[in-house]
């Protein structure tokens, strides 16, 4: 029976693209789904034959603690550079947006509290 390895949904290109070469180089026997088109289905690598599947976990789970551990070293480089993300220099680039999304936020906590606060007051 099927074994489900990976789930490729918000999942980056990239990182698919990686993890597809890791199966292939590894020999292991999978395939993959495709959820449609009204996303009724999975997103997902199966590996195919059982007997694999502990070598193909642990392979998994190497690649994602380096693939964590490098992403973890571009931030404290970025951090140390001083071109690590921030909130201020997000507003910065891109003024108008960070202004519509704070306007959204603002009118969704209105609409969700406004309620509240008319039954305080009658």
């Amino acid at each position: 029976m099927a074994h489900l390895l990976f789930r490729l949904r918000h999942v980056t290109d990239e990182e698919a693209m990686e993890i597809r070469a890791l199966l292939a180089e590894h020999r292991f026997d999978v395939y993959e789904t495709q959820a449609g088109f009204f996303r009724l289905g999975v997103d997902a690598i199966w590996l195919r034959d059982e007997r694999q599947r502990e070598a193909a976990e642990t392979a998994l789970a190497a690649y994602q603690v380096a693939r964590f551990n490098h992403a973890q070293r571009e931030l404290h480089e970025a951090q140390a550079q001083g071109n690590a993300p921030t909130l201020w220099r997000r507003l910065l680039e891109h003024p108008v947006q960070v202004a519509l999304v704070l306007i959204a936020v603002g009118l969704i906590v209105a609409l969700t509290v406004g309620p509240f606060l008319g039954l305080l007051r009658g």
